[in-house]
C-alpha cells in the first residue's frame, strides 16, 4: 500500500545504523583559542635536544640537496647510521643512539646494499638492528608516493617510533604534480608539519637545478629549518669521487660561532674486518686566492711578482705565502728565491 510514510522509509538507514547527517557532514573543527602573551612565554615548552648536532635537532624539517652524482645519497645514508648509533659524522656527532627510517626512491637494492655495508664498516661501531629501518621502492611492486594522502597513510604505521624520517629523494618519492607548481607542494608540506608536530624530525633529499639551487619551487624552502647545499670545488676531477663543499644557506637554530661555517667533506676507502669500507674526512674550503698565490709560489715566483699577477700588495702577497706554508701548503722555507719575507 502506498504511503508517505513508506517512501520515508525507503530512504532512511536501517535502525542501529548511523545517521545519514553523521555520514555526510564533516566532523568539527575544534575550536581555536589564542593564548596570551604573558601564559605563552611561561608555558613549560621542553628544549629541543639535536639528532645530530649542532645541524639537525628535533622535530625539525631540513633538506639536503646537490646536482646529480655529487655525493648525497652517500651523506644522507652517513647521517642516518650516525644518528642512529650515537656517533660522530664529519664535523657533527650524534648525542645519542635514535630510531631512524630510511625512505629510497632511486637506487637498485644491491647498490643501496653495498653502500650500508661500506659506511657502517667505516663507523666501526654496532648500529642497533631496529635503530635503522630501510623501506625501498624497489621492493614494492606499485612504487612509493609520498605526494598523495594514500602514500601518507600507508607509511604512518611505521612512524610511530621514528625518531628521523630520511626521504631520498623528492623527485621519485613525490611525484604528484609538477616540480614547480608551488601549490602541488601544499599536501606534502602539511604533512610535513604533521610529522613535526607528532614529533617526528625530517631530512628531505633533493636534486639541483641547473641554477645550482634546490630544484622546483622555492615553496619547499619556507617550513624548513635546515637547508644544506652540496658544491662541488672548482678544482674537482671525476677521480676524486665522493668530494664536495658543505654549504649552510638556512640554519634557524641557535648554534655556536663555527656551526654554520662551511668545509669539505670526502670519502676515502679503509679496511674493516676484512671488508671495504669508506671513512668520510673534512678540511677547512681554502679561499680562492689563498689557492692561486700557493700555485704562483709553488712555481717559483717571488712576492713581488705574485703580488703583481694577483693585483694586490706586497705585504697582502707576503701573507698569503705566510699562510700557505702554515697551512702545510707550501714545505718551503721562509726564503724564496733569496727573497726574506717580512710583514710590517
Amino acid at each position: 500500500m502506498f504511503s508517505i510514510s513508506n517512501v520515508i522509509n525507503r530512504f532512511l538507514p536501517p535502525r542501529g545504523t548511523t545517521p545519514i547527517r553523521e555520514v555526510l557532514l564533516p566532523p568539527p573543527r575544534p575550536v581555536l583559542q589564542a593564548v596570551g602573551f604573558n601564559d605563552f612565554i611561561n608555558l613549560d615548552i621542553p628544549a629541543r635536544e639535536m639528532l645530530l648536532g649542532p645541524i639537525l635537532p628535533e622535530r625539525s624539517l631540513a633538506m639536503l640537496y646537490a646536482p646529480r652524482g655529487v655525493g648525497k645519497s652517500w651523506l644522507s645514508l652517513s647521517i642516518g647510521l650516525a644518528v642512529a648509533g650515537g656517533a660522530s659524522l664529519l664535523r657533527w656527532s650524534a648525542p645519542r643512539p635514535r630510531n631512524v627510517l630510511y625512505i629510497d626512491g632511486e637506487m637498485p637494492l644491491v647498490s643501496l646494499q653495498e653502500r650500508l655495508k661500506a659506511i657502517s664498516f667505516g663507523f666501526g661501531g654496532e648500529i642497533p638492528n631496529d635503530g635503522f629501518r630501510i623501506l625501498a621502492a624497489d621492493q614494492i611492486e606499485s612504487g612509493i608516493n609520498l605526494c598523495d594522502e594514500e602514500g601518507q597513510r600507508s607509511l604512518e604505521p611505521l612512524l610511530h617510533d621514528v625518531d628521523l624520517l630520511i626521504v631520498d629523494n623528492l623527485s621519485t618519492l613525490c611525484t604528484s604534480g609538477s616540480e614547480s607548481a608551488s601549490d602541488a607542494w601544499v599536501p606534502m608540506q602539511n604533512w610535513l608539519l604533521k610529522l613535526r608536530r607528532q614529533g617526528v624530525a625530517v631530512l628531505l633529499v633533493h636534486h639541483a637545478g641547473t641554477n645550482g639551487r634546490q630544484r622546483g619551487t622555492s615553496r619547499r624552502e619556507d617550513a624548513l629549518d635546515t637547508v644544506i647545499a652540496l658544491r662541488r670545488p672548482e678544482d674537482y676531477s671525476p677521480e676524486q669521487g665522493a668530494r664536495f663543499e658543505v654549504h649552510f644557506e638556512k640554519l634557524r637554530n641557535r648554534v655556536d660561532s663555527g656551526g654554520a661555517i662551511p668545509f669539505e667533506a670526502s670519502i676515502e676507502t679503509v679496511v674493516a674486518d676484512g671488508h671495504d669500507g669508506i671513512r668520510w674526512c673534512s678540511r677547512d674550503i681554502t679561499p680562492p686566492i689563498l689557492k692561486r698565490a700557493t700555485e704562483l709560489f709553488g712555481d717559483g715566483l717571488t712576492v713581488r711578482e705574485v703580488a703583481t699577477i694577483l693585483r694586490v700588495s706586497k705585504s697582502e702577497a707576503g701573507r698569503l705565502r705566510l699562510r700557505a706554508l702554515a697551512n702545510g701548503l707550501l714545505s718551503s722555507e721562509d726564503e724564496l728565491n733569496g727573497e726574506k719575507i717580512t710583514i710590517q
